[in-house]
């Protein structure tokens, strides 16, 4: 999995998202950019000392890192309820079938706790290796009604903030190459702005 962190995800996570860590949180975050992920980052600056002392991963076997080694993106090598919180950014676009996976991550959420999913809307194709869907809240709450998952929260949208100049055909990442991306930036230029979608389920009990 391994997904690419742009700015409107990192924005939307600190705007819906945030306030679910505290200090006694056991979280699992599936298939992160790195380790520590952007989104433990982003929690350990806005708790500080409070920001869990559980921070677990899991990813495809083969990935360095990682706390769980999975054979395949629907079977983890993880005991049912071992979280309160299982988190994924950027990844649910790049599985063939969310519908077997999104369950997988409410398997391993204990009940009463949350699985909370970020999803691109309008991002362009990326292979990592593939790309799969755009999934808007209907769709998010019919997957997490077939995982039985009770949803808290589901929207989408953007963040980022609005530019001036014209835009361009696709949005500006955070890892778009040479002059342009450092005029955008300077100057507070999105471009095309990204829309996400963010999920919160609680899994009953």
């Amino acid at each position: 999995m391994g997904p690419t962190m742009h700015d409107n995800s990192k924005r939307m996570f600190a705007t819906h998202a945030l306030g679910l860590f505290g200090p006694g949180t056991r979280v699992l975050e599936v298939g992160p950019d790195g380790v520590p992920s952007t989104y433990q980052r982003m929690v350990q600056q806005h708790l500080g000392e409070r920001a869990p002392q559980q921070w677990d991963t899991v990813d495809l076997a083969g990935r360095p890192g990682m706390t769980h080694s999975a054979r395949d993106e629907y079977t983890f090598p993880i005991a049912d309820g071992s979280y309160d919180l299982v988190l994924s950014g950027q990844v649910l676009e790049h599985v063939r079938k969310p519908w077997r996976w999104l369950p997988e991550l409410a398997r391993v959420c204990r009940p009463g706790g949350r699985v909370v999913t970020i999803s691109p809307v309008s991002w362009p194709y990326h292979e990592a290796p593939v790309d799969c869907w755009r999934i808007y809240p209907e769709g998010l709450r019919a997957l997490h009604d077939e995982a039985k998952l009770d949803v808290e929260l589901v929207t989408w949208g953007t963040l980022e903030p609005r530019g001036w100049l014209p835009r361009c055909p696709q949005p500006l990442s955070d890892h778009a190459p040479g002059v342009l991306f450092k005029l955008a930036r300077l100057v507070h230029w999105p471009l095309q702005r990204s829309h996400d979608a963010v999920t919160i389920g609680r899994k009953p009990g």
